[in-house]
């Protein structure tokens, strides 16, 4: 199988989650998936979300990478220094935060999270088609998480 890996350092700053996006929508268009494609708001989406928890839970540096597979997977990861798994959380009618993995939940085909060096990362895929490619080779392991699992 054969992939391509982008990746883009984040800093420990709210105002990188729109960098990151940006950047995000750069590179999901020099791969061949257009702006006006659904598939690229929900990648934009879930690179938010996760973006966004990396930096507010840790508030520490994380690394963004995007892997295309040639069969048209996408998946995301998400990098930090926190060895702490992503914790549960349940947000009530009015919270304005607490969504953020159940939105990656209910917009990724598959995501979960896996130890990497002192740190963990947080990955999603999406497929490009229906019933599309088999799960991209996730990078030494991890723990998927099939269900849904609130932040």
């Amino acid at each position: 199988m054969q992939v391509l890996q982008v990746q883009l350092e984040v800093g420990p700053d709210p105002a990188e989650v729109g960098r990151a996006r940006r950047w995000a929508r750069r590179r999901l268009a020099g791969s061949g998936i257009g702006d006006d494609e659904p598939l690229a708001e929900t990648l934009v989406l879930l690179i938010s979300e996760l973006v966004t928890n990396a930096v507010v839970h840790t508030g520490c540096p994380a690394v963004l990478r995007m892997l295309f597979a040639a069969e048209g997977g996408v998946r995301v990861e998400v990098a930090d220094s926190s060895e702490l798994p992503p914790r549960p959380r349940h947000a009530a009618g009015e919270d304005t935060n607490g969504r953020g993995l159940e939105l990656v939940d209910g917009l990724a085909d598959r995501w979960g999270w896996q130890p990497e060096g002192a740190g963990k990362s947080i990955w999603c895929e999406v497929d490009r088609t229906p019933g599309g490619p088999a799960p991209l080779p996730a990078p030494g392991g991890g723990v998927s998480s099939p269900g849904r699992v609130p932040c």
